[in-house]
């Protein structure tokens, strides 16, 4: 029987397992990586639709270029029928109405760095697998993982199709929804929602595109039936993605086939039938499970899991392959630091964990929310209740507000909001959806006190390029407030006074120091009333009204990422 070694081996040649290996080599080229894929490449795959931080990713690990050279469309956003009314209506990440004719290829800058792609799988996994290879990781494909041996917590090695066996000091999971090592371990990951449902989809050739926006650019489409949604995805010039997702009961009761399902669905939704008049179907169409799950443990005493094999949030917010991307950067900048002693094991296993669980349960919280405010879910209202009573949410606006609050709106990383939506957009999505909350406390209250009572001070990751540097953080429960960006600077600003005119003498003052600096003031200064809304939600701000301090405006950061659709 042949043996294999590694310093590090992955299972999963994904964008979970390539990314992670292009990161440590990068960084770490004396580790040696080996990556075993079940399948060869290329093969397609659903989960088409990225988020913009997997951009700077892609830069990071120089693989910018050749993506940008697949001609991928550019996303700048979504378009819903969504919630309240059938009206469409748009979340962009840059606006449409500002994205200037750029030749392609293009380069990671400028409007660039606010966009996302819309990937062929088939392609894109393939680009990310080749360039690891390139950068020195080992790929065999395909070879399956038929064994995982192991001892107590600690893997010893795995056995592989072919009658080979390879050992490494480290392993990682980046299987995906298989788990492989994960289950092999008895690493609990069950459904911690009843957000369970069932994905059918095709490719399609020719089909129209919903918007043409510059050069390349464009939405995705997610539209609501009265039993589902359907998501219109163009993955390039001709390729185009178009899923249907239903409640797995939905399909168990309606005593169809899944074929028969998704044609209806596409007679049912009138803008995809428009679009897909002159299109031919290719001929592909497979299901799979969406069952939201969260893994109750995401590292232990040689391995990591990384992206899908931690948990999966619902498809809605699109957030699959960001948090498998990011993850997978995470993990292997922790293996750097943890092989270079820079700090403590344990601590940076823990720093990782808790960041994995963190967005994953607030992407099916937020996931959850989504679903039991549409309106348009005509024939799941029992499905919606069910979930809205197994979540105990009360879709009364402050209700809504204090029930989505429950996970935090402020993650390690200093980020506000849920999901990539900040405070101020979650508020905003009331006009769409269900309301959430009241009027802003920026605009009833003049006096924010800082409440650190009881909250301990720990260090905290701030992961870097290959690196990870202890920052600062405040715990208190499961509440953080990570002193960085924004967050350190209101902080300062209420550790000198506790009401709107100082606070406003402090940012002038802060302003002045700092310049007149155009990102002070855009990227600090601007999100301040949004940090607070998140601080006070949080419990690290006590918010009230004192008449002896008059009501005065804070700068604000005002972007129409949410609004009508204009395209018609």
């Amino acid at each position: 029987m042949a043996e294999l070694s590694f310093d590090v081996v992955v299972v999963g040649g994904g964008p979970g397992g390539s990314t992670f290996a292009s990161i440590l080599r990068k960084y770490s080229p004396h580790l040696s990586v080996g990556i075993f894929e079940r399948e060869e490449f290329p093969r397609d795959h659903v989960g088409e639709s990225q988020l913009p931080p997997i951009s700077r990713i892609l830069d990071e690990i120089g693989v910018w270029d050749k993506v940008e050279a697949a001609n991928f469309p550019i996303k700048l956003g979504a378009t819903y029928k969504w919630g309240k009314t059938k009206d469409l209506w748009d979340f962009e990440f840059y606006p449409s109405d500002k994205f200037q004719d750029e030749a392609r290829p293009a380069k990671y800058e400028g409007q660039r760095r606010w966009t996302a792609f819309q990937v062929d799988r088939a392609h894109y996994d393939k680009i990310l697998l080749d360039h690891a290879e390139e950068l020195g990781a080992t790929v065999h494909q395909p070879k399956r993982v038929v064994k995982v041996n192991r001892d107590g917590d600690r893997i010893t090695g795995l056995d592989l199709a072919g009658g080979e066996s390879v050992t490494a000091k480290w392993y990682i999971d980046a299987s995906g929804h298989a788990g492989i090592l994960r289950r092999s371990l008895g690493v609990e990951a069950k459904p911690s929602t009843l957000l369970q449902n069932v994905a059918f989809w095709d490719y399609w050739q020719n089909t129209e595109w919903a918007v043409s926006i510059g050069v390349g650019g464009t939405r995705v489409q997610v539209l609501s039936l009265g039993y589902g949604w359907i998501w219109f995805i163009p993955l390039g010039p001709t390729r185009t993605s178009v899923g249907l997702v239903i409640p797995a009961e939905y399909y168990k009761k309606s005593g169809k086939t899944p074929e028969e399902l998704y044609n209806q669905a596409l007679l049912d939704e009138p803008t995809v039938q428009k679009l897909i008049t002159n299109a031919e179907s290719e001929g592909k169409f497979a299901t799979t499970k969406d069952w939201s799950f969260c893994a109750d443990r995401v590292v232990g005493e040689n391995w990591f899991l990384v992206g899908e094999a931690c948990g999966f949030a619902d498809p809605i917010l699109a957030a699959g392959l960001t948090l498998t991307q990011v993850s997978a950067r995470e993990a292997a900048i922790s293996i750097i630091e943890i092989e270079k002693q820079s700090h403590s094991e344990e601590w940076v296993k823990g720093e990782y964990e808790a960041r994995q669980l963190s967005r994953i349960k607030s992407h099916i919280r937020f996931a959850e929310y989504w679903y039991m405010a549409n309106s348009q879910f005509k024939d799941l209202q029992d499905f919606t209740s069910e979930i809205a009573k197994d979540s105990n949410l009360d879709l009364s606006p402050q209700k809504a507000w204090q029930w989505l609050a429950q996970g935090g709106f402020v993650d390690p990383d200093g980020q506000l909001g849920i999901a990539g939506f900040g405070t101020e957009q979650i508020m905003k999505l009331g006009d769409f959806l269900q309301e959430v909350g009241s009027a802003p406390v920026v605009k009833t209250c003049n006096v924010f006190r800082l409440d650190l009572e009881g909250a301990d001070w720990r260090p905290a990751a701030r992961y870097g390029a290959g690196t990870i540097s202890q920052g600062g953080a405040y715990y208190r429960g499961d509440r953080v407030l990570p002193l960085t960006g924004v967050l350190a600077e209101l902080v300062k600003f209420l550790s000198a006074t506790d009401n709107l005119p100082g606070l406003i003498d402090q940012i002038r003052a802060g302003i002045a120091q700092n310049n007149n600096d155009r990102g002070y003031i855009n990227e600090i200064i601007g999100r301040i009333p949004h940090a607070i809304e998140a601080l006070v939600a949080d419990g690290w701000i006590k918010a009230s009204f004192d008449d002896q301090y008059e009501m005065r405006d804070l700068p604000e950061r005002v972007a129409n990422i949410l609004h009508w659709n204009k395209d018609n």
